[in-house]
C-alpha cells in the first residue's frame, strides 16, 4: 500500500500542474475586463487605468503571469482581489465557517439518514414501507433545491412566520439566546440540502445492498449459520459501501464551494455566493483560487477513497 500511495502521489503533482494551467487559461481568455468597473468612469483616466493594470501584473504576457501565480499559491500566497483589494485567503477565510456549518452539518445529516434508511429499504424490498421511503427520496432527488428552499420560504417564513428566510451573516453567538436564533435561520437551508443530498445516497447505498443481497458468499455467510446483523454489518455493508465512498469522496469539495443555489436562495454569505460574485465582477484570482482548490480536494479525496477500499475490501490490491 505505501508503494501505491507514493507512485500516486507522484502522479497528483502533474494532474494538479494540468488543472492549473487549464483553469488560468480558461480565466485569462474569457470575455470580461477587470477594469471594466472603471471604464464609465471619467474621473480615472487610461493612463491611470494602465497604472492599474500594470500594478495587478495584467500587462505581462500569460505564461510569466500563470508562474507566478502558480508559484505563489504553491506557497500559501492566493493574491489580491481586483476588486476589494483584499488578500483573496482572506476573502476565502471569511466565508468559509458559514459554508462550513450550513453545508457541512447538512451533509453530516445526510449520510446518517441515509445508510440506514438505505440498509433498511434494501431488507424491506418490495414492502410498503420500502415503497414509501423510495417515493420520498425520489422526491427528494427530483425537485431542484431552489424550488424546495421556495417553498419552505412560503410556508415556515411566509405562511406561519415562524423561521427567517433571510439569513443573517452579522449574528454572532454569544449565548443560548444567539445559538437558538442561528439555528432557527439554518433550519430551512439545511433542510433543503439534507432532502436531497440524503435522497441520493440512499439511492445509492440501497441499490448496491440490493446487489450485495444476490451474491453467493451471502447465502454461503446464512448456510454456516452466521446472525443476520453479522451478515450484514460485517459482510454486506461493508462491500456495499464501496460503490458510496466514492460518491462520498466526490461529494466531500462540494462542502468547499458550498450550495451555489441553496446560497442564493437564502442570502447565505458562503463560498459559492463569493464564487457567484467574483464570476460577476470578473474577480479573477478569487474564481482561480477557489476552482484549484476544489480541484485540489478532488484530487486527494478520490486518492483517500482508493485507500479506503482496501479497507472495506480485503480483495481489492493496491499496487
Amino acid at each position: 500500500m505505501a508503494r501505491y500511495f507514493t507512485n500516486r502521489l507522484l502522479l497528483v503533482i502533474p494532474t494538479l500542474i494540468a488543472i492549473s494551467l487549464i483553469i488560468f487559461i480558461i480565466l485569462a481568455i474569457a470575455p470580461g475586463d477587470p477594469m471594466g468597473e472603471f471604464a464609465n468612469n471619467p474621473a480615472i483616466t487610461a493612463e491611470v487605468r494602465a497604472n492599474i493594470r500594470r500594478s495587478l501584473g495584467l500587462d505581462q504576457p500569460l505564461p510569466i503571469r500563470y508562474l507566478k501565480w502558480a508559484w505563489a499559491f504553491a506557497q500559501g500566497d492566493m493574491g489580491y482581489s481586483f476588486t476589494s483589494r483584499s488578500p483573496v485567503s482572506d476573502l476565502i477565510g471569511q466565508r468559509l465557517p458559514t459554508t462550513l456549518w450550513i453545508v457541512g452539518t447538512a451533509y453530516g445529516l445526510s449520510v446518517l439518514m441515509a445508510l440506514p434508511l438505505g440498509v433498511f429499504s434494501a431488507l424491506r424490498r418490495y414492502t410498503l414501507i420500502d415503497q414509501i421511503i423510495t417515493a420520498i427520496a425520489l422526491m427528494g432527488f427530483s425537485l431542484p433545491t431552489f424550488v424546495t428552499g421556495l417553498l419552505l420560504i412560503i410556508l415556515f417564513s411566509v405562511q406561519l412566520r415562524w423561521l427567517p428566510f433571510i439569513y443573517d451573516s452579522n449574528l454572532q453567538v454569544t449565548g443560548w439566546s444567539s445559538f437558538v436564533v442561528q439555528v432557527q435561520q439554518s433550519i430551512m437551508p439545511i433542510a433543503v440540502l439534507v432532502l436531497f443530498q440524503s435522497a441520493v445516497l440512499m439511492r445509492f447505498v440501497r441499490s448496491a445492498m440490493v446487489d450485495e443481497m444476490q451474491q453467493n458468499y451471502v447465502r454461503t455467510a446464512y448456510a454456516k449459520g452466521l446472525q443476520t446483523w453479522r451478515v450484514i454489518g460485517h459482510h454486506m455493508l461493508r462491500n456495499a459501501l464501496i460503490p458510496v465512498v466514492t460518491l462520498v469522496a466526490l461529494d466531500i469539495p462540494s462542502l468547499f464551494t458550498g450550495s451555489l443555489v441553496v446560497e442564493q436562495v437564502f442570502r447565505i454569505p458562503g463560498i459559492g455566493a463569493l464564487l457567484i460574485e467574483s464570476i460577476m465582477r470578473n474577480d479573477t484570482p478569487v474564481v482561480m483560487a477557489i476552482a484549484l482548490i476544489y480541484a485540489i480536494l478532488v484530487v486527494l479525496l478520490s486518492l483517500a477513497a482508493d485507500l479506503v477500499y482496501s479497507v472495506l475490501d480485503p480483495r481489492v490490491q493496491l499496487r
